[in-house]
């Protein structure tokens, strides 16, 4: 029972580190694209890395809230770092609370 709840509190806090990397991701590529004009090589390449990281996902929730019917404004960032933190608040603290839960109640029988 003890490798379950280190299992669980292991993957909890590496999603979390995942989840929290990608909502820096969103943020730089919704920065980024605010300024079109600028052309060098680098940011190219970053805006290219930061379209494929982030468009599948980003396109999903355009679907659902197209800019069109908010008036040209793309909220599809802010609904997915508000849904990575939920997903980030629910379920991955739930994982890392239930494991330590389970920590606890192998050591109280020991």
């Amino acid at each position: 029972m003890i490798l379950i709840a280190n299992f669980l509190i292991a993957s909890g806090k590496i999603i979390h580190i995942i989840l929290m990397i990608y909502v820096w991701i969103v943020i730089i590529h919704a920065i980024l694209s605010w300024f079109q004009g600028h052309y060098s090589p680098f940011l190219y390449r970053l805006r290219v890395i930061l379209y494929y990281l982030t468009e599948p996902v980003l396109r999903s929730f355009r679907k659902i809230i197209p800019p069109a019917k908010m008036g040209g404004i793309d909220l599809s960032p802010m609904i997915v770092i508000l849904f990575i933190l939920f997903v980030d608040s629910f379920l991955v603290k739930s994982m890392i609370l239930y494991g330590q839960q389970l920590l606890s109640q192998q050591t109280l029988s020991l």
